[in-house]
């Protein structure tokens, strides 16, 4: 055990005191003979055995002495394992427990120290975000999900053996490595990209999963550490809005980028709080009886008198932003409110992002918001796209048979434009399906087009499954469709999408006679 020179504790400044005190004493018995004096005056006076009484102090003394000797022991033991404790504190402090990195709090420390003005090292910077971590731990279970990231943790020490790896929550990491002379950073980049990409063996699964990189130089992109590592954080946002698995490096204009997309990300936010964004309504026409059948809500943010930003644009950015659930939820709840006041025998259809379709707990929302707004579930139709199949087969075909088990009609949206159409259609009976716009578009034009019509068509009544025309503006089109015996039409043909007032007038003035004479005519 290793003393200190001066004790620290109060028990040790005590000890030291005594101790001299003592050796004091003990020089001075010496020096002046006490103890024969003291000897001869017992001796000649035998007064109650005071020699006997003396040993007993002098013993008692020295289990004294023991006893303070064991107790500063045990003081110095217990200041050791308190040292213990807030050196494990500090270090949890500046780790993360999962994978055992350096946390955030490690990088700002490392940060806010700065790099030595008079170094001539250079650092490359790299800002790591996985993609599709999510739905890889929503299908393989928490547990799994901590596994992946140790795995990917690991991945990222053994590609950047001589850099500093951290974890900055959740699926974000980033890498700070000492460039080396020849080694170019966005290659060096891309083989990290790669590393991270590669299959994944957990608990007997095969995981897979992406990542969007970010890279910045210092002292070439920032004045400091911090400065570099927040370019590099800039760069990984732009290659995230990118799609998946891209390396980008820094530059001065993402900046503005970033700038512009983190205000329109603000304003699409508040806009789906202050319930801004609002479904629109385009009628769904029956092409055999020339019935309103009901309507497709359509989602519209206008800005201004006029000014409306495009669907697309919006869609995307919730999507990316990871604010399209609160945005459909939003709209499903006005949706069906608005449709409750419809006749019964109308259907109010619903678009679905894939994302969504990703939710385990998306079955349960959906019904607790057709309970909360009194919505009958039969009248609710959902539209899906071909991507939200390809995404996780087998979790979304659950989702959706779950759904039809409630009640709730599927119609899968969009049909020829996406991947394994036929593959998906003999894994899941859908209850419609929707001719994508585009091949309407061509089919007086396009003898392709009109094939693809016509197949789809037979598929459709093959199948059993009522089908749906969008993007009907012409006559034409209409009589073709007619012709091929489609079921519904939806088109500018037939009404462009309405607030929810103009819904109840259309429905007031609607009549078959007039409809069959805009159908024929």
């Amino acid at each position: 055990m290793r003393f200190s020179p001066i004790p620290r504790t109060a028990a040790g400044r005590d000890a030291l005191v005594l101790a001299v005190v003592g050796i004091g004493l003990w020089m001075l018995i010496v020096f002046l003979n006490i103890n024969d004096v003291w000897d001869g005056l017992l001796s000649h006076q035998n007064l109650l055995e005071l020699d006997e009484l003396f040993d007993v102090a002098a013993f008692t003394g020295i289990l004294g002495f023991i006893y303070a000797y064991r107790r500063l022991r045990d003081l110095r033991l217990e200041m050791q394992k308190r040292s213990q404790v807030e050196s494990e504190k500090e270090w949890l402090a500046n780790h993360d427990p999962l994978t055992l990195l350096p946390n955030r709090r490690a990088l700002e420390t490392l940060t806010s120290q700065g790099v030595n003005s008079q170094s001539d090292k250079r650092y490359v910077i790299y800002a790591i975000d996985l993609d599709g971590f999510k739905g890889v731990n929503d299908l393989i279970g928490h547990q799994g999900g901590d596994l992946l990231l140790r795995a990917v943790a690991d991945r990222l020490q053994q590609g950047l053996p001589d850099s500093t790896v951290y974890r900055l929550g959740g699926d974000e990491f980033l890498v700070i490595a000492e460039r080396q002379e020849g080694v170019d950073a966005g290659q060096a980049g891309l083989q990290l990209l790669k590393r991270i990409s590669a299959p994944y063996d957990i608990g007997g699964m095969t995981a897979e999963i992406g990542a969007s990189i970010g890279f910045a130089l210092y002292p070439e992109d920032g004045n400091d550490l911090d400065d570099a590592a927040h370019c590099a954080d800039v760069a990984m946002y732009v290659a995230k809005r990118s799609g998946r698995n891209h390396v980008y490096g820094f530059e001065r204009i993402m900046e503005d980028q970033v700038l512009r997309r983190a205000e329109t990300e603000l304003a699409l936010k508040n806009a789906i709080r202050e319930g801004l964004i609002k479904p629109y309504y385009q009628p769904l026409i029956d092409l055999r009886s020339g019935r309103l059948r009901g309507f497709e809500a359509l989602a519209r943010w206008q800005t201004g008198p006029n000014n409306y930003v495009p669907p697309g644009d919006f869609i995307e950015l919730a999507e990316a932003a990871g604010l399209i659930g609160e945005l459909s939820d939003s709209l499903l709840r006005q949706a069906c409110r608005d449709a409750a006041r419809w006749p019964e025998a109308l259907l109010l259809a619903f678009n679905i992002s894939p994302t969504q379709l990703l939710d385990r707990g998306f079955v349960e929302k959906t019904c607790a918001l057709l309970q909360e707004t009194g919505f009958p579930p039969k009248r609710l139709e959902l539209e899906i796209t071909e991507t939200a199949l390809v995404r996780d087969t087998e979790t979304v075909i659950a989702i959706l048979t779950e759904l039809q088990n409630r009640g709730v009609r599927i119609a899968l949206d969009d049909f020829g434009t996406g991947y394994s159409s036929l593959s998906q259609l003999s894994k899941f009976q859908f209850d419609k399906l929707k001719i994508d716009q585009s091949f309407i578009a061509g089919v007086m034009s396009d003898k392709k087009q009109e094939d693809i019509v016509r197949a789809i068509m037979h598929l459709g009544k093959g199948l059993g499954i009522v089908t749906t025309a969008e993007g009907i503006e012409r006559n034409q089109q209409l009589e073709f469709m007619k012709d091929l015996g489609c079921d519904i039409g939806q088109g500018y043909l037939f009404g462009k999408a309405m607030p929810a007032d103009q819904t109840l007038d259309l429905i007031a003035s609607f009549s078959k006679t007039e409809m069959q004479r805009k159908i024929a005519g």
